[in-house]
């Protein structure tokens, strides 16, 4: 018995020496990567925009193409943690390729890519979509370079690096990164790093036309965090504004963009840390959440993860879109429906003019 005990003690032992090693390695090496940095273009370009035409801008979280139809998430309460495989991969990043090409947008703002990364099998999806888009300058901003995270247990989900990736048919003047508020304590292992790029391209009439990509919190449970997100973003847009500027946000709110969700997708209510409603009321003055015809259309933008999507079962919701300040006219506005064939997303593309 003494030697069984012995035995398992050991065992024991070496189980919470192992834990508290690994507690170390994440706490160490966790980094955020430092505020207002510059960001370099590719692929420049040398057309203009021009005030008094339509453009169009498409946003798309592309799930760092783990995410096909068939797939749930650990997170949502889900099953799996990685993507299927290196070919399902490419297979939903040239679905999101072939989806942007289709709208031609002059200015296109994806979010959840990755250069690399074990939960996506190490496809550079960054340099996949940009090589087959050389019609756009290119601006990838890192939002996080996580340790390897060994959870759940029966596949972990690993080390990744990912980021927001900005497309311009127009000449990029500069770009920068800002960090945004996050977790300090153990949340900020599992939300990781988040940011905006803010990239800038002059006008025909000497504006500058700002351009903002943003992914905010998903899963943080403290709500002062993602407060504190929206101020700073809020912040930053409205004195690009008072410069002269035009200003476009674009992206995963995380908080939906639309009242009585339920009703307009026929879904019950989820309470959840990334469905709370959109804080309208506390946007800059004059600024808008472009939103006509989306009730009505009611394509949703994100679909939840816990179990493989079913149409008209499956939670879904409007989480993704625009704000555009004063000077901005929004043209129209709509959820491209791909029946989350490539992403737990869906596209919004919006048509839009300087005034």
């Amino acid at each position: 018995m003494k030697r069984i005990l012995k035995w398992v003690g050991g065992i024991l032992g070496v189980l919470l020496l192992a834990a508290g090693g690994y507690l170390i390695y994440l706490f160490t090496t966790y980094y955020r990567v430092p505020d207002d940095q510059a960001l370099k273009v590719k692929n420049q370009q040398s057309a203009q925009f021009k005030p008094g035409q339509t453009y169009t801008a498409m946003t798309y979280n592309i799930g760092y193409g783990s995410y096909p139809p068939s797939y749930s998430f650990f997170m949502d309460g889900g099953k799996y943690s990685r993507a299927y495989s290196k070919k399902s991969v490419r297979t939903s990043i040239n679905g999101v390729i072939k989806t942007t090409q289709a709208q031609n947008p002059d200015v296109a703002f994806y979010q959840e890519i990755d250069p690399d990364g074990d939960r996506s099998q190490h496809v550079n999806e960054v340099k996949m979509v940009t090589g087959a888009q050389q019609q756009y300058a290119n601006i990838y901003g890192q939002n996080y370079d996580s340790a390897y995270l060994f959870y759940p247990f029966t596949q972990p989900i690993g080390k990744a690096k990912s980021g927001i990736l900005t497309l311009s048919k127009a000449k990029v003047d500069s770009s920068r990164r800002y960090s945004l508020p996050v977790d300090t304590d153990f949340n900020k292992i599992i939300d990781l790093d988040r940011a905006f790029t803010a990239t800038k391209t002059t006008v025909a009439n000497g504006k500058q036309f700002v351009m903002v990509n943003i992914h905010m919190s998903a899963f943080t449970p403290n709500v002062k965090i993602q407060q504190a997100q929206f101020t700073k973003l809020f912040k930053y847009i409205e004195q690009a504004y008072k410069q002269g500027n035009y200003v476009m946000v674009a992206g995963d709110y995380n908080h939906r963009l639309l009242k009585d969700t339920a009703e307009i997708f026929h879904t019950k209510d989820l309470d959840e840390t990334w469905t709370h409603l959109f804080p309208k009321s506390k946007l800059p003055a004059g600024f808008h959440i472009p939103t006509m015809g989306l009730a009505k259309a009611a394509v949703p933008s994100v679909r939840a993860l816990d179990q493989p999507y079913q149409p008209g079962k499956s939670f879904v919701t409007l989480i993704d879109g625009y704000i555009l300040s004063p000077n901005i006219k929004a043209e129209s506005v709509r959820v491209v429906s791909t029946g989350f064939q490539y992403s737990d997303h869906n596209p919004v593309v919006l048509k839009f003019q300087l005034q």
